[in-house]
């Protein structure tokens, strides 16, 4: 058997990875290729390009890839129809991996989505693109009763977030040391694009030089994805017109979040590491000014981020900067000195994130996932084997 991913977000590069390891672990002559991210290399994967790298956000940072995902995709759909694979699985990243659907449906492959778009939240229209989907597995209860009502065919298995950080062993050493550096430690998670990374470290950082001059005692960590952002924030910091008690860290995202007494983060899928350990948070994010312009047209839910929506209120309150980011700047100073000023404060913060981590945050979702591949490989099988008998 023959399963083609195609995985173009860290994150998603992080799930597929644990997902193709169990899968493996099931059926160790399982074939599984595609374009996908290190992770998933390190899995097993034979990949054909590392999607992750191109890993953007809004229509004039897509523009000028648009020749590079025009390749790739004439890669993909040449490849598809050359080695007839078994089934295809989508994990996020919907621009791009709508075509490979479309490519894949016309060759008569079962096409099944994994972590799909969130439609829900901005752009309800782009569900018409689903009908070259034959099958979706969602990770959240409300998208998948979402999709059920637009009369997609999906099952919720659970986010593998909560999975992953159940067994991701801590380096309980560095956590100790974070906690030494100071008597209170703030995170600052920047995002695993280099985009978000660009947009928000800045409004970050003015964020942590105010905190400073109303207290003496914090000290500021900071969570990078791969070494380029690591060397981006450090020549951020030296070009600060403040010196800020500040360290930058790399492959240790989770090790802060365990540590840190709050934290800054930009608002994406690492929210729910952040509910899982039950991290008081603020979010933000920065959008253009046409996009904001536009906002009130495509966005279809009251919140950005996961654990808002799950509690269906701001328990991580949100941000969103426009172009004069200043108002935000100001805003997130505030709340975070009353978290750190007023007494029992933030210990009200993490008793509701516990809360509603009790009510959301259930493992079982990497398991779930897997048996239902599982079960698609079983629809898959007749079908990819008459489509080839056609074909030849």
């Amino acid at each position: 058997m023959h399963v083609f991913f195609s995985v173009g977000e860290p994150s998603g590069d992080q799930h597929a990875a644990h997902l193709i390891t169990e899968l493996r672990r099931r059926d160790p002559s399982l074939r599984i290729s595609g374009f996908g991210g290190p992770r998933m290399s390190a899995a097993g994967f034979e990949k054909l390009f590392n999607l992750t790298d191109l890993a953007v956000m809004g229509f004039f940072a897509v523009v000028p890839l648009l020749w590079k995902f025009l390749k790739l995709y004439w890669q993909a759909k040449a490849f598809l129809k050359a080695e007839r694979p078994d089934m295809v699985v989508l994990v996020d990243f919907p621009g791009f991996n709508w075509h490979i659907a479309k490519a894949a449906k016309r060759l008569g492959i079962r096409v099944v989505y994994y972590c799909p778009p969130q439609i829900w939240a901005w752009g309800p229209w782009r569900i018409l693109y689903m009908r070259w989907v034959d099958h979706v597995l969602s990770v959240l209860p409300f998208e998948a009763e979402w999709y059920r009502k637009k009369r997609v065919s999906v099952e919720y298995v659970g986010h593998p977030f909560f999975d992953e950080v159940a067994e991701h062993p801590l380096d309980e050493v560095f956590c100790q040391h974070l906690k030494s550096r100071a008597p209170v430690t703030i995170g600052l998670l920047p995002g695993s694009r280099s985009k978000e990374l660009s947009g928000n470290f800045n409004a970050m950082l003015e964020t942590a030089r105010r905190l400073c001059e109303r207290h003496s005692n914090i000290r500021f960590h900071v969570a990078c994805y791969k070494p380029a952002h690591q060397e981006f924030c450090l020549k951020r910091l030296a070009e600060f017109s403040t010196p800020l008690p500040i360290d930058v860290h790399v492959g240790r995202t989770s090790e802060i979040i365990a540590s840190v007494d709050c934290c800054l983060m930009v608002s994406g899928s690492v929210s729910l590491e952040v509910l899982s350990r039950a991290l008081p948070a603020a979010a933000l994010y920065r959008i253009g000014s046409w996009t904001k312009l536009c906002k009130p047209y495509f966005i279809t839910v009251p919140y950005f981020s996961l654990p808002n929506l799950m509690a269906d209120r701001p328990v991580m309150p949100e941000f969103l900067m426009g172009d004069d980011p200043e108002p935000e700047i100001a805003g997130m100073t505030r709340l975070l000195d009353v978290w750190l000023s007023v007494p029992g404060v933030l210990g009200g913060v993490r008793a509701e994130l516990e809360d509603l981590r009790s009510k959301n945050a259930q493992r079982g979702g990497l398991v779930n996932a897997t048996e239902a591949l599982i079960r698609q490989l079983e629809i898959a099988r007749p079908q990819s084997r008459e489509t080839i008998r056609r074909v030849a």
